[in-house]
């Protein structure tokens, strides 16, 4: 892939002299869904498909950047002294939003560059293409401009760049697994602290299959906002009597005393959902501590449940999928992962059955929806790095 890319950009921008080769993974959260921005325990591992780039630094104050997932889109480019974000220039507006991150808190690089990408993550899938862009920029501006700071940091700019720039209140899930991933193990992090622990990912004859549903989605167009936006109004209903920070501060039983104070029942769905999803990622990460692999699937179930019934972020795409997917030989459990409406589920499948599984599923669901799934057999893989 890299020969092809090296190609391409000596194709777009000129001669092969000074360029450099950089990875930043894709990622996929085990357990722990839409909790980061509640201040709870995820638990996300980075993935061995992601975004490859390659950089050279320029003389002028241009970028030019080129995806050859978007070649239609051409070569974008804008200056790095007066930019905004522009609808026109679609994925580029990650490039810009890290530029003005960085340039916020340790000033304006001080040149330009050319930046040629090519992820093999699928678009709109819910496994961070956006943020293993986002974090790809991050890692080129620490090498290649010495800008003196760790990854956890450059997952912090990076949000800020989501949140600020790109307008999604995205939480910083997403980002810190894939600046901070480690091969074979997943990332207990706690969102509101950032304390984090690496948990090795022992499946023994046990895989993670990735099923997308190939709906399309769009992260900044979906209800993802107006769900943060319902969480914050639980919690200041819920602070007339308790001085917390966020939802994932208090355990069910408390919460249980505590939810009569939510004036609003689509709000106390959200909350429980919150609350005890935050449980079963601790719950979850013991259980593969133990090596207790149907524990672990159970609680997937479960998460699945809630995100369905509470948090109404699924859709007929996703539960069917996990619906027929629980139905096939060897499957430990499946849920949603990411966002949800659309994207993509995670089934963990003992080796053996997988063909089965993925003959099976691919073939109910397209009789269902009307369209194949993809499958993806992943592995758990490093962060951001040059190459």
């Amino acid at each position: 892939m890299l020969e092809k890319m090296r190609k391409v950009f000596i194709e777009k921008f000129g001669n092969g002299d000074s360029i450099q080769e950089f990875f930043s993974p894709g990622r996929v959260n085990l357990i722990g869904e839409h909790i980061d921005y509640n201040g709870g325990c995820v638990f996300p591992c980075a993935l061995t498909i992601g975004t490859y780039g390659m950089f050279r630094k320029r003389q002028d104050k241009k970028v030019l950047c080129y995806s050859m997932n978007f070649e239609n889109k051409g070569i974008i480019e804008f200056d790095i002294e007066n930019f905004t974000y522009d609808k026109k220039d679609d994925w580029a507006n990650y490039v810009k939003a890290v530029i003005w991150a960085f340039g916020e808190k340790y000033g304006l690089i001080e040149n330009g560059f050319e930046f040629l990408c090519f992820g093999n993550i699928p678009n709109g899938s819910g496994l961070s293409s956006s943020a293993s862009l986002e974090l790809l920029v991050s890692r080129i501006l620490i090498d290649e401009f010495n800008i003196n700071i760790d990854m956890i940091e450059a997952a912090v700019l990076s949000q800020l760049a989501e949140n600020k720039f790109i307008g999604v209140n995205c939480g910083i899930m997403d980002q810190f697994a894939i600046a901070m991933g480690k091969e074979k193990n997943a990332i207990l992090l706690n969102t509101d602290t950032l304390d984090y622990k690496y948990v090795p990912i022992n499946l023994g004859n046990v895989k993670i299959v990735i099923t997308n549903t190939n709906k399309e989605r769009k992260l900044s167009e979906s209800k993802y906002n107006e769900r943060r936006s319902e969480c914050e109004k639980a919690l200041n209903y819920i602070k007339k009597e308790r001085n917390i920070n966020n939802l994932s501060e208090i355990t069910s039983s408390e919460f249980e005393n505590l939810k009569n104070l939510i004036e609003d029942e689509t709000c106390i769905k959200r909350a429980t959902h919150v609350v005890y999803e935050n449980e079963r990622t601790k719950k979850a990460v013991e259980a593969l501590e133990k090596n207790n692999l149907k524990e672990f699937g159970e609680l997937l179930n479960q998460s699945h449940s809630s995100l369905r019934d509470l948090y109404e972020v699924t859709g007929i795409e996703l539960d069917t999928l996990v619906e027929i997917s629980l139905k096939q030989k060897g499957v430990l459990g499946s849920r949603m992962t990411g966002a949800g409406f659309g994207g993509c589920t995670i089934s963990l499948v003992e080796e053996k059955c997988i063909p089965s599984f993925i003959e099976n599923v691919g073939k109910k669901y397209k009789n269902k929806i009307g369209y194949e799934p993809s499958f993806y057999i992943v592995e758990v893989g490093s962060g951001s790095r040059k190459l």
